[in-house]
């Protein structure tokens, strides 16, 4: 077990998050229904995102950014949930899942030549692991990277890559050799988004999240010199995938927590307010009922969240209580959201109520970041297999 001293003291991450409470609570919540109607989040929030340092809190004070740890991270993420998820979602991988690639595996050029730019919002990094074949698994990976002299051709196709259309940087899994019992054979590299046979598609069209941006990405033969082999190691892509995977599950279970507390806030005051037959229906014990399920799930999911950022940080448990937390938190956010648009009625099934747009966002919420099913076989697996070896 290693000690944990956060790069920001506790008071200063107190006015820290108050700041991003008040911003959620002030700028963003009375324009989630334009954000919803044109499906981009305003550049007037985006720039005070970015002069926020929302870009960046999770990346090191040395390269720009607020240094905030997991731990506060995921308080954050509460936070960021409570509002639409595509907020989180314009700066969500310069932080998380692209981000956290360069500053654990990055060599310090490759840091000292990124990490600036993320944290500062000037650079939008892309996570571009998911293919067709491969989403939830990386070991399916089929897009290739072979040598080409002291560089790499990379070949093959990416779907459903967050902030595609806008990255300056993407941060791709690329299969270089058949798996061996010493190697994955996955190497990661750091391709920039002008780099000649790169080709971004279409912005999907999806359910929900509608602000956030997904994309199609195609290489074809494009060539990247040595420095873009992240850590100047092939062998580290699949290490750099799980442990990037996992950091932004505790994240993810965060994100999911805050929606739950939306959908808790936006469930009792209707109830408080809204009428049948002259008696206000949170005075009806079945309604009550579903507030009391959405409120248990709120309290165990914001404790479960914690408890795995502070397993991570100490090094405990990086892999079970990950995926446990982002199992249980974002499945507890689905229940949650479908509850409160059952307490709402009719009311929660029209367009522009806060809860219709929240039951769509959150669904995506058990896919993303390695689905449900994917958490239940890490845990269920990782547990078995840890008695085997205690047992031998």
């Amino acid at each position: 077990m290693t000690t944990h001293a956060p790069e920001v003291p506790d008071d200063v991450f107190a006015d820290v998050l108050k700041q991003i409470n008040h911003f959620v609570h002030t700028r963003v919540l009375p324009r989630e229904i334009e954000i919803m109607t044109t499906d981009a989040i305003p550049d007037d929030l985006r720039k005070q995102a970015a002069e926020m340092g929302l870009f960046g809190y999770a990346i090191p004070q040395e390269w720009g950014g607020l240094g905030l740890d997991l731990t506060q991270d995921v308080d954050v993420a509460m936070e960021l949930g409570y509002t639409s998820l595509a907020l989180r979602s314009m700066f969500g991988t310069n932080n998380g899942i692209a981000g956290q690639v360069l500053v654990g595996f990055g060599t310090d050029e490759q840091k000292a030549q990124w990490l600036p730019g993320i944290a500062s919002g000037d650079v939008i990094a892309s996570f571009a692991l998911t293919e067709p074949g491969a989403g939830s698994n990386p070991a399916g990976l089929r897009t290739t990277a072979k040598a080409d002299g002291d560089g790499w051709i990379i070949d093959g196709s990416k779907r459903f890559i967050t902030n595609a259309t806008e990255a300056g940087l993407f941060i791709v899994f690329a299969r270089t050799g058949p798996a061996t019992n010493s190697d994955a054979g996955i190497a990661v590299f750091l391709v920039p988004g002008d780099a000649e046979g790169l080709d971004v598609g279409v912005k999907d069209a999806k359910m929900g999240q509608e602000g956030s941006r997904t994309a199609d990405v195609t290489f074809t033969n494009v060539k990247v010199g040595p420095e873009a082999l992240v850590g100047g190691d092939g062998k580290v892509g699949y290490r750099a995938a799980m442990t990037s995977l996992a950091r932004g599950r505790i994240h993810m279970a965060g994100l999911a927590v805050g929606a739950a507390q939306r959908a808790l806030d936006e469930s009792v005051t209707y109830a408080a307010s809204a009428t049948q037959g002259g008696t206000a229906i949170g005075d009806f014990q079945l309604v009550q009922a579903m507030i009391a399920d959405q409120q248990t799930g709120v309290l165990a999911g914001r404790a479960l969240a914690r408890e795995a950022a502070r397993l991570y940080v100490t090094g405990e448990d990086r892999r079970i209580a990950p995926s446990a937390a982002k199992l249980y938190c974002t499945e507890m956010a689905g229940k949650a959201a479908d509850l409160a648009v059952q307490i709402h009625g009719g009311t929660g099934y029209m367009k522009e109520v806060p809860v219709e747009r929240l039951y769509r966002d959150v669904r995506l919420m058990r896919l993303y970041e390695g689905t449900s099913e994917i958490q239940r076989l890490i845990i269920g697996g990782g547990l078995v297999r840890a008695a085997k070896k205690k047992a031998s």
